[in-house]
């Protein structure tokens, strides 16, 4: 847009926060496809397979679908679970429920039957959208169940579109419940408000070099939070084109990176994938964004090498809608550097009486803005413990550089303290995976009487061999510190991954101390 050209951050945000306005509030965040049917009519919304939808069809067919799940009963601030994989459909039941009113929750698709018995009693939903094949799952629920088969999803558009009201939410009104993986315990339901998620838009617009129009690659899961905002929530406020991509695999990217994408988002463990594949076509790529998980010095000088581009790094949190930071600067900085907050979040690092610390120091991250959840679904006292006074606690330990950007440490929960000293899990696994026969690595702390803690490293290779312990050992005596080094090397056949093909530490730890 050359309206925003020579304008500062603070500037651009200024003007998004205009654009997400309606009638001088933030807009409900379910009417972001109506408005984009309105003013990018013939845009292309999603390339999926051999389909070619605009954004005029698309919000034809999400009206459809909420006109008929109102029918059924749903009603404003009723609770819709969605259990899809990225898809057509996807979006048709996503928007469907926002435009009934409903808070959409999309699901895990990779949740088991406990986890996914815990949502069904926590969020008591109104009516689960799922595909055909998944239907077993909810059958016993006793709650309304509808497929692929109750969505239009091949009828031809008239001219002119009918009608139609969308039972709009409030501001503050809880309208989407994103349950988080579950890593620490039973999944949580983060409460998003369509101020969170309008904001957070405006901060990405406001940081991006680039314009509104583009083409996304959408190949992480939807029902993630990083998936939702931008091929979602931006990419539909923008009249951006998606790219579906239904599943992480060699076929499927390789099909999808045909339609040219310009601007590729990714957890690491995909990056690492695109090296492997070393092939991909990816030269209409213009920009790769990192998030989700730590970005390792092997993933991002690989895909360096491999294909000669740069890994921009973000950081954020589901329960921060979920931006907070993220690098567009094409400077070389540490893998665990993620740029500057983006405008509209105050950020402190504080000690663990509370006390926020100055530059250079590490602690943990608070964080304070427009975009920061609500809080967690049917879960006070766990609210009150990481939300006070309109700061969350992150959980992430930090420190701020002198060039004011943030420099992620590692998790609160995964801090090992030796002989008083404290021990970041991240700075050693980002050593060890630099070994080329090393996949994927966990450090975890293990109590010790004399030591309080020790190291222990839980290592995935590529390939069985003789003597990988001795050189794992070795590369880390030339990296680290003494007290740094693991007690000991555990190899193991398969790491347990999350979702979004995090390492499980909670499921490690089950292994090494069962």
């Amino acid at each position: 847009m050359k309206v925003l050209e020579g304008l500062t951050e603070k500037e651009r945000f200024d003007f998004f926060s205009k654009e997400i306005l309606e009638d001088g509030k933030i807009i409900f965040a379910g009417k972001i496809l109506q408005k984009a049917s309105e003013k990018f009519p013939v845009n292309v919304a999603l390339i999926y397979q051999d389909r070619v939808i605009t954004y005029k069809e698309l919000y034809y067919m999400a009206m459809l679908f909420s006109k008929k799940i109102i029918e059924k009963g749903v009603r404003p601030s009723d609770r819709v679970l969605l259990f899809y994989r990225n898809s057509l459909e996807f979006y048709v039941a996503y928007f469907g429920a926002w435009q009934a009113g409903a808070v959409v929750a999309p699901l895990n698709i990779f949740l088991r039957e406990r986890e996914l018995n815990h949502i069904l009693k926590d969020s008591d939903p109104a009516l689960i959208i799922t595909s055909t094949d998944k239907v077993d799952f909810f059958v016993e629920s006793g709650v309304p169940i509808f497929t692929q088969e109750d969505m239009e999803l091949t009828c031809g558009v008239p001219d002119v579109l009918p009608d139609f009201e969308i039972k709009a939410l409030g501001p503050d009104d809880l309208a989407a419940l994103l349950y988080t993986s579950g890593t620490t315990g039973l999944p949580k339901g983060v409460m998003l408000s369509s101020k969170n998620i309008m904001t957070n838009v405006a901060q990405i617009f406001a940081r991006m070099p680039f314009g509104q129009a583009q083409r996304l690659f959408c190949v992480l899961p939807l029902f993630h939070c990083f998936a939702q905002n931008t091929c979602v929530w931006s990419a539909l406020f923008s009249g951006s084109s998606i790219v579906v991509v239904p599943k992480i695999s060699r076929k499927d990217i390789f099909a999808g990176l045909q339609h040219k994408p310009t601007i590729m988002l990714g957890v690491p463990a995909l990056y690492g994938l695109l090296c492997l594949f070393k092939t991909a076509p990816l030269s209409s790529v213009e920009y790769f964004v990192s998030g989700g998980d730590a970005l390792s010095d092997k993933i991002r000088a690989a895909f360096a090498l491999v294909y000669g581009r740069k890994l921009c790094n973000g950081y954020g949190l589901t329960e921060t809608s979920p931006l907070i930071s993220v690098d567009m600067e094409d400077v070389t900085e540490s893998t665990n550097t993620v740029g500057r907050s983006v405008v509209g979040i105050e950020c402190r690092i504080k000690d663990e009486h509370g006390h926020v610390l100055p530059q250079g120091q590490i602690g943990e991250l608070w964080v304070k803005g427009n975009n920061i959840m609500m809080g967690y679904y049917n879960a006070p006292e766990i609210t009150k413990n990481v939300l006070v006074d309109g700061w969350l606690a992150t959980g992430d330990f930090a420190k701020v550089d002198s060039n004011e950007k943030l420099v992620i440490c590692g998790r609160l929960k995964d801090l090992i303290i030796h002989k008083g000293l404290n021990i970041y899990p991240q700075e050693i696994e980002n050593v060890i995976v630099g070994h080329q026969d090393v996949l994927r690595v966990g450090v975890i702390g293990k109590d010790d009487e004399l030591h309080g803690q020790v190291p222990i490293a839980v290592v995935q290779l590529r390939r069985e061999r003789e003597g990988i312990e001795k050189e794992l050992r070795n590369l880390c005596k030339k990296e680290l510190a003494a007290y740094k080094i693991p007690k000991r090397f555990i190899i193991v056949k398969d790491m347990p991954l999350t979702a979004t093909s995090k390492v499980d530490k909670n499921k490690v730890r089950e292994q090494v101390f069962k």
